[in-house]
């Protein structure tokens, strides 16, 4: 299949040589700081690149702020950060109207999610009102306030945390939220071998907020985007996107699943596996690339059945056995 899928991207000219360089070169300043989480370091790249949201999700101390604000530092752009708490209102985030009595008008004071690189850190600590300001702008990429569309800069991408085990005083995600996120991903603890290294860092005096100021932006916002235009480059034969599409609609038909993913599930999983090739040096997608992303485009977008939650099964193994159903394009 990869031979084929090589044979009908001969047309496809474009060099990847410079968006390949260009992302060793982020990982490269990120792990100036960051010991291992090379899953999460690789999707977050995936994401920058696919015109995607992250949701990441793991125990507190494992980095997943400290990774967000890295990845947003290698990146010349404006960055802004959120901290969500249960009593965060909608206007904290996007803004609201200032009013002048000199001039008895009415101004629109931006909120923080006006910036390029948007982190929310334990997004589910907001209110359901707070969690639906966010709609509108994740998707479409701008705000209406009193009736008037406030578009937002390109490139705009949220970068959110949530901790899976303190659910007291945390609100669960609206399933509409969770499908504009194009991943969910699970962060895991180090192994012994990177946990040394922490403490090895950490032990020669390591000064994280001096180490901060040496992590230096390898793109600016501008070649963001110039970089995310040969993406869309990328080639896909049309019977990976047959196969895209019927992983994505097993979701629908599977009997361990409540809910399945939506065509918008089908878009993230094409358009990360665009940018995984370019990543791996590739101007074309191979099965490999949408079996690999598979798991952190779906898991957020699937509800399992109340009997298969009874029965311990988790997402990711519903969606390795659909993966392993659909026939492989050959």
């Amino acid at each position: 299949m990869e031979q084929q899928i090589l044979t009908s991207a001969q047309e496809n000219k474009t060099d990847y040589s410079a968006l390949h360089e260009a992302m060793r070169a982020i990982k490269k300043e990120i792990h100036q700081l960051i010991v291992g989480q090379e899953q999460l370091i690789e999707l977050l790249l995936v994401a920058m690149l696919a015109e995607g949201h992250v949701l990441i999700e793991g125990v507190p101390g494992i980095a997943k702020t400290l990774t967000a604000k890295l990845m947003a530092r290698t990146v010349q752009a404006d960055f802004s950060r959120i901290q969500f708490t249960s009593d965060l209102m909608p206007s904290d985030v996007l803004g609201t109207s200032v009013f002048h009595p000199g001039t008895a008008t009415f101004d629109y004071k931006k909120g923080p999610i006006f910036a390029n690189i948007v982190l929310i850190d334990e997004i589910n600590r907001a209110p359901a009102k707070t969690q639906a300001s966010l709609f509108e702008v994740m998707e479409e990429q701008h705000i209406t306030h009193d009736g008037v569309v406030y578009p937002l800069a390109p490139p705009f991408v949220v970068l959110a945390t949530q901790n899976p085990i303190e659910q007291e005083g945390t609100y669960r995600l609206p399933e509409a939220q969770l499908d504009r996120f194009m991943f969910k991903v699970v962060a895991g603890y180090p192994t012994l071998e990177e946990e040394v290294a922490i403490l090895d860092l950490q032990h020669k005096g390591t000064d994280l907020k001096q180490d901060l100021e040496r992590v230096q932006p390898v793109l600016s916002s501008e070649q963001l985007l110039e970089l995310r235009q040969a993406v869309q480059a990328v080639h896909v034969d049309k019977k990976l996107l047959e196969y895209i599409a019927r992983i994505t609609g097993e979701t629908r038909a599977s009997k361990s699943l409540y809910l399945g993913a939506s065509p918008r599930a089908s878009l993230a999983l094409m358009n990360a596996s665009k940018a995984l090739a370019t990543l791996r040096g590739r101007g074309f997608v191979t099965p490999d690339d949408v079996q690999e992303l598979a798991p952190a485009v779906l898991r957020h977008r699937i509800l399992l059945t109340p009997e298969r939650e009874m029965e311990g099964i988790t997402p990711d193994e519903v969606i390795k056995q659909i993966v392993q159903k659909i026939e492989v394009p050959r």
